[in-house]
């Protein structure tokens, strides 16, 4: 009999000890969908669920864990009644995340996370079992309506405000945008000059223009640098996402204008010998007053042709001769290149009246002007 308690004895000692709170390494011995079964080197197993796994109700834990894995798990109950011990994997993990975000907390350490869930009032992701929220204002530098494509996807943030007993973690990505931007525009302003030709992105077209991305710093494109010629509206011109290569007219501060007028393509660069007085031109009809007709001779050279000087019979308007979009032949009666003026003829091309003088009906506009005065009828 003594022998026989001996040997139980022996058999006892051989187990290790172990207490409430406690950490051990275990082995995964058999793993079901809801339960996973360790040897801990207890005179019992130790017993897994779900639960004390992972937050998250929809995992299958035969495909996260195989027979043979090791984890180390933090012992809820020694004896749960049955004689099993309960263990716990997540809340160890949640401890030491907890203490992980504590440390990033205080050191302002830069974490990545997976975004779990996504809520109208920002994201949340989870680091070592522990749920970190991020509101909406803090999820990046510009305003997202919908947060829903960061969803699963792995993202950067710091921890601004940790309290475990409130278990409140709060996170910002913010920050790191900007600052990430602030750098990035650093090293554009170091590079770009004014008078540079530098590739940008067409970032958002507006009614004024268009917003360039330069690489880290956007530059305005604005309407009246889109083309030499007149730009109806940037959106008919340019889609977000366009390439294109851009002149840096201006720097001022962080404020960058670009535009699209090169020198070389200037078309009042030969405007002197193409419209000469007395030469012969084509051109458009673009727009008409009651005073005349707008010719365009080419891109970003138009000519006034004077109601007066569309014919040699009475016109009361020059609607009752021409239309928007023919071609017209007229003559120059006057070229101003100073001020981008030109003064068109069609009378002019007509055998001169013996007795009237062929210029006395020929008139000098300013082209300028008019353009303004239409310019300001159109926003009243």
């Amino acid at each position: 009999m003594s022998e026989e308690l001996t040997f139980e004895q022996m058999l006892e000692e051989s187990f290790k000890t172990i207490h409430t709170g406690e950490v051990v390494e275990g082995t995964v011995i058999d793993v079901k969908p809801e339960e996973i079964i360790l040897n801990i080197g207890y005179k019992a197993d130790g017993i897994l669920t779900k639960y004390e796994y992972t937050n998250d109700n929809s995992v299958d834990l035969t495909t996260v864990v195989k027979v043979g894995d090791t984890l180390e798990v933090k012992i809820l109950k020694v004896n749960d009644g049955d004689g099993q011990v309960l263990v716990t994997y997540k809340r160890l993990q949640q401890e030491r995340g907890s203490k992980k975000i504590e440390e990033a907390f205080n050191n302002g350490e830069v974490l990545k996370a997976v975004v779990t869930q996504v809520q109208d009032g920002g994201l949340t992701v989870i680091v070592d079992e522990t749920r970190i929220f991020i509101p909406a204002s803090l999820v990046s530098d510009t305003y997202e309506r919908d947060l829903t494509k960061y969803l699963n996807q792995e993202i950067e943030f710091v921890v601004i405000e940790f309290n475990p007993r409130k278990r409140r973690c709060i996170g910002d990505r913010k920050q790191l945008l900007v600052a990430k931007k602030e750098e990035l525009q650093k090293e554009v302003f170091a590079r770009i000059h004014e008078g540079d030709v530098v590739e940008g992105t067409v970032k958002n077209v507006t009614d004024f223009g268009a917003f360039i991305d330069l690489g880290g710093v956007d530059g305005l494109l604005h309407i009246s640098e889109m083309s030499w010629g007149r730009v109806e509206h940037p959106k008919k011109v340019f889609k977000i996402g366009d390439k294109l290569n851009v002149l840096i007219k201006e720097i001022n501060g962080n404020k960058v204008a670009l535009s699209l007028k090169f020198d070389d393509q200037n078309p009042w660069k030969d405007a002197a010998e193409k419209y000469a007085i007395g030469n012969v031109v084509t051109g458009k009809v673009a727009r008409m007053t009651d005073f005349g007709a707008f010719v365009e001779l080419a891109d970003g050279v138009d000519a006034l042709l004077h109601v007066s000087q569309i014919s040699k019979d009475h016109i009361e308007k020059p609607g009752d001769a021409l239309t928007v979009g023919q071609e017209i032949t007229a003559k120059v009666v006057d070229f101003n290149e100073a001020e981008h003026k030109i003064s068109l003829s069609i009378k002019a091309l007509t055998a001169p009246d013996p007795k009237k003088d062929d210029n006395e009906d020929v008139v000098s506009v300013d082209i300028d002007a008019v353009i303004a005065s239409e310019d300001e009828a159109k926003d009243e």
